[in-house]
């Protein structure tokens, strides 16, 4: 059969003999007699495994609540909150950065790390100036945790004075 291939190769024009070495190639590829690798079941479950013990001793952040609402308040006021947490992980934990969502928020917290078992607290300002109708504030705790990242949301309903 190879030998057929190679006559007939010289009979065809430049377009067909490149058309006819692509599918010589394929074929080549297609019949090829190697052995694929399928994938080790026990080094995936090893890796799940390795996985699952590297977040098993990650600091672990608990909130009592991942909400507030402060209820109605008047314009122009300014009302705080405290969200207490407390390590439930094997390792400290240290709290990197607290965004939020709006200049109208504002975060006090402390970069000391805290340790298993213990408690932190994050502070949170809203300052109803300007503001006006029901308002939902996002408030973003980043930390050395699994998932690096904890959304805290605040309530309110601000009326005019």
């Amino acid at each position: 059969m190879n030998n057929l291939i190679i006559h007939t190769y010289f009979y065809l024009s430049g377009n067909q003999k490149l058309i006819c070495m692509l599918c010589c190639i394929l074929l080549w590829g297609c019949t090829n007699n190697s052995k694929s690798k399928t994938p080790d079941i026990d080094n995936y479950i090893s890796d799940i495994e390795i996985i699952n013990q590297q977040k098993s001793d990650m600091p672990e952040i608990l909130f009592d609540h991942l909400s507030y609402d402060f209820g109605e308040i008047t314009q122009g006021e300014q009302r705080s909150y405290i969200f207490y947490f407390k390590n439930v992980g094997k390792s400290n934990l240290i709290i990197y950065n607290v965004d939020t969502s709006c200049g109208c928020t504002s975060s006090m917290f402390s970069k000391d790390p805290v340790l298993p078992k213990k408690e932190g607290e994050i502070a949170i300002t809203f300052d109803s100036k300007g503001k006006s109708g029901k308002i939902s504030n996002h408030v973003v705790v980043s930390a050395n945790t699994y998932p690096a990242q904890i959304v805290l949301t605040l309530h309110a309903n601000v009326v005019n004075p």
